[in-house]
């Protein structure tokens, strides 16, 4: 990239445009993110500013980020923050990014989790930046809430969201998996898990982002296995469990499920059309 004196916010896109093509789906996107961001303004006001002069300082400072971009660092972690439901949540390095697909794991709960009921409960295992917790608080403001993280940085990051978006109300544990809980009960249990199998190519483009949140073991499917083993005990009579899962994996999880007595089991895609969220009514039995 040029670090000519004097360059402008046009010019600057473009140059950081072409230095991420080779290692962004969105290096548009990601360019003017960072851009916006250092100027503390909106990705449409860069248009209205193409003919603006970047300060020397603001030229270096986004060259810095455009480079550690190039470097493979998520654009969220750069900015720190990052959009989920329409939520502003803080991220670091601490958390997994929170993913657009993810969503889907918002929608089915707040199906299960009517507007107008009192009393009911959800837990978020494995809640990292609170994303799918700090959702369903917004959305069911009766319901109990209730996250839990193995990473005491990630629990703090999910905390100070909760604080920031004034949902206080939600509980947060440090702990693994239902171990945090121990016989406590829910209505509805959400998780979206690491279930990246060791040794996936796909590991290579999230070396970022931690591998505690990633990585289930050799073949991905140990942290599900344990989730689904589990939930029975923590259910109430009829609740509901909700997993995210690989796009490759959702016979394997459904089996799981039956396995362990669930009814009414059921994949769905995400908006890209892959198999990613299956979910399943327990029988009572365990």
């Amino acid at each position: 990239m040029s670090t000519v004196a004097g360059i402008t916010v046009a010019e600057s896109l473009r140059s950081a445009v072409t230095a991420l093509a080779a290692c962004s789906d969105s290096p548009r996107l990601d360019a003017e993110v960072l851009l916006a961001g250092l100027l503390g303004a909106t990705r449409t006001a860069l248009l209205l500013r193409a003919d603006e002069a970047l300060l020397p300082g603001t030229e270096r400072a986004y060259l810095e980020l455009i480079g550690r971009r190039a470097d493979g660092m998520p654009v969220a972690y750069l900015t720190g923050v990052r959009e989920f439901w329409s939520l502003p949540l803080k991220v670091t390095p601490a958390v997994l990014v929170p993913r657009p697909e993810t969503e889907l794991l918002v929608e089915h709960a707040l199906q299960l989790l009517p507007l107008e009921d009192a009393g009911r409960s959800l837990l978020d295992l494995g809640t990292g930046s609170g994303a799918i917790a700090l959702a369903v608080a917004l959305e069911r403001p009766r319901t109990r809430v209730l996250g839990v993280e193995l990473s005491e940085a990630a629990c703090r990051v999910a905390r100070d969201n909760a604080d920031a978006l004034g949902l206080g109300r939600i509980e947060w544990r440090v702990g693994s998996w239902f171990a945090a809980v121990a016989s406590e009960r829910f209505d509805v249990i959400v998780s979206n898990p690491p279930y990246v199998a060791a040794g996936d190519p796909a590991l290579a483009a999230l070396g970022a982002e931690p591998a505690l949140a990633l990585v289930a073991g050799p073949s991905g499917l140990e942290m599900l296995s344990a989730i689904v083993a589990g939930a029975p005990a923590q259910l109430t009579p009829g609740g509901w469990l909700l997993v995210e899962h690989g796009a490759t994996q959702a016979s394997a999880v459904a089996a799981l499920f039956r396995q362990h007595h669930f009814e009414q089991i059921r994949s769905h895609e995400d908006y890209a059309g892959r198999p990613r969220l299956t979910r399943g009514r327990h029988s009572g039995s365990l």
